[in-house]
Order: structure tokens, then C-alpha cells, then sequence
């Protein structure tokens, strides 16, 4: 598993208005390639009487998966902008669809290829970017005396408590970034002498804003 990686927010969309043609971005965070396939389909299906549903996306840890489809207009002039913004953004696990309404007025390859990335582009800004950090989550059982030191502990040193199940000793579930779990595991050690009981769990991504905003 990747330690961390950038996608999209869940969902996005926005609507442009360039020389009288409306291209609405759609954007959408999936992870296998049939979802990315049945959100395009859900997007044609929602505008069957749209000129074009242009395409692309990018999934995989390594980006093995790229696909794009221009839907009739001129070759590389769609499908491909669309997927140069998702890389330029360095986004994983996302599937972008612009759809287009013609307005009547030519816009030439130049113009189509700026058309059709800007829409991307507005549709990322729109759903905004996120970040994708892989965690462990680490158990930690100790006597209940112990619970209010620790916790005043890991706020101070903004960790991240999942949960706490108060039991016959009490567990609390900690984030710990994957690769400095170590850190958290002495941390405890240390402040507990040696009394609590610590285990790692399991591994999960934590999604953090991310400030950029589009290519």
C-alpha cells in the first residue's frame, strides 16, 4: 500500500460557459475501473441529448489504468486534456467527465483542448483535493488510572484517538502515520512504565485537506 497519495474529495462538478458551448466537469473519486466505467455511463445516461461525454481516468497504486475517450470530437482534442489535468494534479483513483453542449460557434483543436481542460480543472477545484495518508491503528490497554495521562498526552501530541471502549481495563485506538509507529509505541512505553499493553491493529488511510487546487 501506498504511504500516501492524492485524489479527489468524493465528488465534484461545475459548469463553464466558453463561447456559447456549456461544458459541465464532473469528477469523481473510484477506486477499480468498473466504477470509473459506471460513472461515465451514469453521466451519458443523465445527458443523453449532450453533443459529446467526454472522458478519462486514472486508477492504481502505480497509475496502471488510464483511459480516455474524446465521444466523437477530433482526436486528442478531450479525452486526452482531461487526462493530462488529472496527471499535471497527480491524482490517483479518479474518474473526470465533461459534457458538452454546442453552442453554434467552432472553437478549433487549440480551443477544444483548453475547453476541455479547463472544465477538469474546475470540476477538481470544485471537489477540492485531498490527501491520503496510511495510518496503523494501535491499541493501547491499560488500568483505567492511566486513561486521563494518556490522553493529555496524545492530544499534546496530536495524535489522532479513534476510539475508547471502557472494558474491564480500558483500550483506546490510536492513528499512528505508517512508519512511525514506533514513536507512539515508546511514547506509551515510557509514560506507563512498561503497564500497558500495546498491539497494532490494523492499517487505514486518514484523508487530510490538501491546498492545492487544481493544475
Amino acid at each position: 500500500m501506498l504511504e500516501r497519495y492524492l485524489t479527489v474529495n468524493e465528488y465534484g462538478e461545475k459548469a463553464i460557459i466558453i463561447r456559447k458551448s456549456e461544458f459541465i466537469g464532473y469528477v469523481k473519486n473510484v477506486t477499480t475501473e468498473e466504477e470509473a466505467i459506471k460513472f461515465i455511463d451514469s453521466i451519458k445516461k443523465k445527458h443523453w441529448n449532450a453533443t459529446h461525454n467526454c472522458s478519462a481516468y486514472v486508477i492504481g497504486e502505480n497509475d496502471e489504468i488510464q483511459k480516455a475517450n474524446d465521444d466523437g470530437e477530433p482526436s486528442g482534442t478531450a479525452g486526452k486534456p482531461i487526462l493530462e489535468v488529472i496527471k499535471k494534479n497527480g491524482l490517483k483513483d479518479t474518474v473526470i467527465v465533461v459534457t458538452r453542449y454546442f453552442g453554434g460557434i467552432m472553437l478549433g483543436a487549440g480551443g477544444l483542448i483548453r475547453a476541455y481542460g479547463q472544465a477538469a480543472n474546475e470540476a477538481i477545484h470544485e471537489a477540492g483535493i485531498i490527501e491520503r495518508i496510511l495510518h496503523t491503528v494501535i491499541s493501547i490497554t491499560v488500568d483505567y488510572t492511566w486513561l486521563g495521562k494518556i490522553e493529555n498526552e496524545l492530544n499534546n501530541k496530536k495524535y489522532q484517538i479513534e476510539k475508547i471502549d471502557y472494558l474491564e481495563n480500558v483500550t483506546i485506538y490510536v492513528l499512528a502515520e505508517a512508519g512511525k509507529e514506533e514513536q507512539l509505541e515508546k511514547l506509551i512505553t515510557n509514560l506507563t512504565s512498561g503497564q500497558a499493553k500495546i498491539a497494532r491493529i490494523e492499517q487505514k488511510y486518514v484523508d487530510i485537506p490538501y491546498s492545492k487546487k487544481g493544475a
